[in-house]
């Protein structure tokens, strides 16, 4: 049972570019240096403008980022499940965290020390490339969510975030592209910075004009249609 988390918690080390470079034995010192809490649905796991000292890899679950706008209104940044990270930000400048990180579902989260991470940091090489490659990919995220937001018309902003989700958690198969993540109208709504009455008509209307389907689990199919209508990104 133990080699079979250990070799889980490898695996998921492995997606993180900080650590991806290292051998097996160094990330079964970063492994063994985790420490784990589990949170229940809607525990909010990373307060914005928290000082926070650790990274923090989703061994299981889902989660979301946001933030809450001086109204009370919530926008959701991204949504993060099994073998995500978040907290890098904070962990390399040492400042407070950008942002809110709320559990979606049950979830267990292992963290990574400042200490161990700095660790590695100095003796190896490969960490800085992957510290490049990250911030390069976060960029990107970064200017996707730019622009759109900067879609004047909500139906696009909706078109552009199920993409986006089909993009990140997508399979594809002979009907389209299925969004495996199992995602509700409110928090597809806060993606696009509207309202969960206009996401709800818009995924009425396409699935009645044959270019969406909802499937079981929230999950949703994109079909051919949908995929040609997509704005670009």
């Amino acid at each position: 049972m133990a080699d079979k988390h250990e070799k889980e918690i490898d695996g998921l080390l492995r997606k993180i570019p900080f650590f991806a470079g290292l051998s097996e034995t160094e990330r079964a010192e970063v492994g063994e240096a985790l420490l784990f809490r589990n949170f229940r649905r809607n525990d909010i796991i990373l307060h914005e403008e928290e000082t926070s000292r650790c990274l923090y890899l989703i061994c299981s679950g889902k989660v979301k980022i946001l933030q809450i706008s001086a109204e009370g209104e919530e926008q959701i940044l991204a949504i993060h499940r099994k073998g995500d990270f978040f907290g890098e930000m904070a962990l390399l400048d040492g400042r407070t965290a950008p942002a809110t990180v709320i559990a979606l579902e049950e979830t267990r989260i292992g963290l990574i020390s400042r200490e161990t991470f700095t660790d590695h940091l100095r003796t190896n090489g490969k960490v800085v490339e992957g510290i490049i490659a990250l911030l390069c990919a976060r960029l990107r995220e970064a200017w996707l969510k730019i622009r759109v937001i900067g879609f004047a018309d909500a139906d696009q902003r909706l078109r552009a975030v199920l993409m986006d989700l089909g993009g990140k958690f997508g399979v594809r198969d002979r009907r389209g592209v299925i969004i495996t993540l199992g995602i509700t109208h409110q928090n597809i709504a806060r993606l696009a910075s509207t309202s969960r009455e206009t996401a709800t008509r818009f995924l009425n209307r396409t699935r009645r004009e044959g270019e969406i389907e909802i499937l079981a689990g929230k999950k949703i199919l994109l079909k051919p249609p949908f995929l040609k209508k997509a704005p670009n990104l």
